[in-house]
């Protein structure tokens, strides 16, 4: 039996979490929820956007799926999500981008991972202003931040038989902090010989993704890059609806769709769910139940393609839980 923290989040985020949660259940792997609030709905009910309650559930459980939250202006925390990434000192952000048949795109053979350094850099939120015309951001890159990322990619790539690592920087500007990272990639990736290692300065980078992504498996980076090449990766594969997301540390990890919580979609039972399905499959592979995983996906990889059950982003006119309910069917179970 997993136990595992349930945040249904903002907006769309209670549809398609419920959408999610009903996909997971009818898998059989053995779950207990424990169903706690962050975002504007903790605000609401006590007062914060991330309740203490909310943070012992994930210290306890170590694992949790969370819906897309939104954090209101002027309320405190830059983001609740870059709070909890914090707390729990979750450095590793992976975000695959894969095409699947039934989504629109101008390709058809990506499958990428995107590795991003989720603590330092710019993002360490280090900045001030220096008299009133001027302001600076410092940018941090450490030796163990760089460490743990780059190893955590390659060995991704291990676990996962991929056959590339690409280490992505501006060492040729940054040269300090840059070129920490980029010495401490070739360090590493001389530890695993069976990986291939390239690297590539982040501008050109972009252009070759979108000339020839095929080229490319699993993408290294600091952390204000891979905020921005994930997104790149997504509009890749048909855009965030179906773009899911990790934030993963050494004892906690925390699974979320890419996109945001879309609250004038909210209550209408249209939001797509796959970005949120796509990350519980994320955490079933994490948990060991790769078996769960591999059907939940075959089955929502087959309900996309045939585009009769889908949303309406992907062509078709079903509900959030229709379309779940399709995805349950195909696995060869009847929908509750």
């Amino acid at each position: 039996m997993h136990r595992i923290t349930l945040i249904p989040g903002d907006g769309i985020g209670p549809e398609i979490t419920a959408a999610a949660r009903a996909v997971l259940e009818a898998s059989g792997v053995k779950i207990s929820w424990e169903v706690v609030v962050a975002g504007e709905k903790a605000l609401q009910d006590y007062g914060t956007l991330l309740p203490e309650e909310t943070l012992a559930s994930i210290q306890r459980n170590r694992v949790a799926l969370k819906g897309p939250l939104t954090t209101p202006v002027g309320s405190g925390f830059r983001s609740v999500n870059v709070a909890l990434r914090k707390e729990f000192d979750l450095y590793a952000n992976l975000r695959p981008a894969r095409t699947y048949e039934g989504v629109k795109s101008r390709y058809s053979d990506v499958d990428l991972v995107v590795v991003r350094e989720n603590t330092e850099d710019l993002y360490a939120g280090v900045e001030h202003m220096v008299g009133e015309d001027a302001a600076e951001s410092i940018k941090i890159i450490t030796r163990k931040g760089c460490e743990r990322i780059v190893r955590f990619a390659f060995d991704y790539a291990v676990r996962e038989g991929r056959r590339k690592v690409t280490a992505v920087h501006k060492a040729n500007i940054m040269k300090c902090t840059d070129g920490l990272f980029l010495k401490i990639a070739r360090e590493i990736a001389a530890e695993y010989p069976q990986i291939e290692f390239e690297d590539r300065i982040v501008d050109n980078m972009c252009m070759q993704l979108v000339q020839k992504p095929e080229l490319y498996d699993v993408l290294v980076m600091p952390n204000l890059y891979g905020d921005i090449i994930s997104d790149l990766c997504a509009g890749l594969v048909g855009g965030l609806g179906v773009a899911p997301g990790a934030n993963i540390g050494r004892d906690t990890a925390i699974f979320e769709p890419v996109h945001g919580s879309a609250p004038k979609y909210a209550g209408m039972n249209k939001a797509n769910p796959t970005a949120m399905i796509l990350s519980a499959v994320m955490m079933l592979r994490y948990l060991g139940e790769q078996e769960a995983a591999d059907r939940i996906h075959q089955a929502l990889k087959e309900v996309i393609k045939e585009g009769k059950n889908v949303t309406y982003d992907l062509g078709g006119q079903a509900t959030t839980m229709e379309m779940a309910e399709a995805i349950i069917t195909k696995m060869g179970n009847e929908p509750s």
